[in-house]
């Protein structure tokens, strides 16, 4: 698994020399290699790391990890802890597979208030009551499952119908996911421009790198906190009007600032991109274009910038704009169906493993571009979606089907980090034997003022 999504990227293949990795076993389990998987992302953003600091000048270090820290970490929003109690990250009742007409199924997200509103709208719930969970399973009953998919799509709400592998195979949006790449490169406008300044620690492969993450929802914030760790000064910016979960906040934003910026300021929005080195986005395709956040209009302002892209399903096909999450992608690509109970209820994978592994190789693939913006070559700009994640681990050899360990054996309290009254899993891996770390826990949501410390100029300005 590594071998393959490290080819992927496009990484060197000798690089893989330097990794070891202990632990390994079923700590998440299930009957989709979701440990392996989880394993090749860390190690894939590891070794992207390493390579940075032998472009870097300071030699490249060893990469060790553990499959039993990997697996934690793709747990992280579930074991982390506020003055000892879970944080409560998690679905909300609205969030749930339901039964549809004809005996379909589908799967409903409402997390955000927004959503929960968009969803019950879609359905005509008066919101909400003390049976809101029940009538909204009563309203999904009298629906065939496509209808419903439909039916919320339209009203501006969340919901997959749930599908089998070969159905979403021969859906044009499957289709489209299915074609692209793992790792996809937008060639618009590539140039070689911009350099990091040499490198003195190579356990901090990152240090100097200015990312600016505009992400939200686990995967993007999975890949700005990686880069933190790594050494990165990483400015997490949200639209000032969109609310966020505290819980995700916590586990998403350690070791970053955080402020509120509506893009629409041009002055700010281009200081903050003229002096970043890598910028993250995870809104859906073509969200951002009003902004000049276009890749190609990037590279034309910006020529130094990194611009690593998340979209849900794909800049392809019918529903390249359409809102989407980790457990709506497993609903429709077939993954809820292969993890069907034996009353033939979908399931899940045993953790949100499309949102943390594409966190991971979008840190990867960051990593990589700036190693190859230091050989002055020019660098497209990556883009990685959910669903083409899914069909990734979808293709992957199956394990036997087995019952995960993480709860049961797993040493959590070995990869724990504290913070004051907060504890959450510390990022996976070491390099040259020196642990990831970040330089602070996750500050206030949205305090930070919209800039650079110190000016404009980024590291590769």
């Amino acid at each position: 698994m590594v071998r393959s999504l490290w080819s992927a990227l496009g990484g060197a293949p000798e690089s893989l020399a330097r990794l070891s990795v202990v632990r390994e076993g079923a700590w998440l389990g299930g009957a989709l290699p979701v440990d392996d998987f989880a394993v090749g992302a860390v190690a894939c953003a590891l070794l992207a790391a390493s390579d940075l600091a032998q472009a870097r000048g300071a030699g490249a270090p060893d990469v060790q990890l553990s499959g039993e820290h990997a697996a934690l970490s793709f747990h992280s929003e579930r074991l982390a802890t506020l003055d000892g109690n879970p944080l409560g990250a998690g679905f909300a009742p609205l969030s749930r597979f339901v039964r549809c007409a004809n005996g379909g199924w589908a799967r409903t997200h409402g997390n955000y208030p927004h959503h929960a509103a968009a969803l019950l709208r879609a359905l005509g719930i008066d919101p909400p009551g003390a049976h809101t969970v029940r009538a909204l399973e009563a309203a999904a009953l009298a629906l065939d499952a496509l209808e419903l998919e439909q039916a919320v799509f339209a009203a501006g709400g969340c919901a997959a119908a749930v599908r089998t592998a070969g159905q979403w195979a021969a859906h044009p949006a499957g289709a489209a996911a299915a074609a692209d790449a793992l790792v996809a490169y937008d060639d618009r406008g590539a140039r070689a421009a911009g350099s990091l300044p040499q490198l003195r620690d190579p356990a901090r492969p990152a240090h100097g790198v200015r990312v600016l993450d505009l992400t939200r929802v686990i995967a993007g914030p999975v890949a700005g906190r990686t880069l933190a760790a790594l050494g990165a000064e990483v400015l997490r910016v949200d639209p000032p009007e969109l609310p966020e979960i505290q819980a995700q906040h916590l586990d998403g934003d350690a070791g970053k600032r955080t402020a509120l910026l509506d893009l629409a300021d041009a002055p700010l929005r281009e200081a903050l991109l003229g002096g970043a080195d890598v910028v993250l986005s995870g809104y859906r395709p073509g969200s951002l274009e009003r902004f000049g956040m276009r890749a190609d209009q990037l590279a034309e302002r910006h020529p130094h910038l990194v611009h690593v892209s998340l979209s849900a399903w794909g800049t392809g096909g019918p529903w390249a704009r359409r809102r989407g999450f980790d457990s709506l992608v497993q609903a429709a690509s077939g993954i809820a169906a292969e993890c069907a109970g034996p009353d033939g209820a979908p399931g899940a994978l045993p953790a949100q493993a499309l949102d943390h592994a594409t966190g991971h190789l979008m840190a990867a693939a960051a990593l990589l571009a700036l190693g190859r913006r230091q050989s002055a070559q020019p660098c497209p700009a990556p883009r990685l979606s959910l669903a083409r994640t899914a069909a990734q681990l979808l293709a992957a050899p199956r394990p036997q089907a087995v019952a995960g360990e993480l709860t049961g054996r797993a040493d959590a309290a070995s990869h724990r980090v504290a913070f004051g009254r907060l504890s959450l899993i510390a990022p996976p891996g070491s390099l040259n034997g020196v642990p990831l770390a970040w330089d602070h826990g996750p500050r206030p949501f949205g305090p930070d003022a919209p800039r650079w410390p110190g000016g404009a100029a980024g590291a590769c300005g």
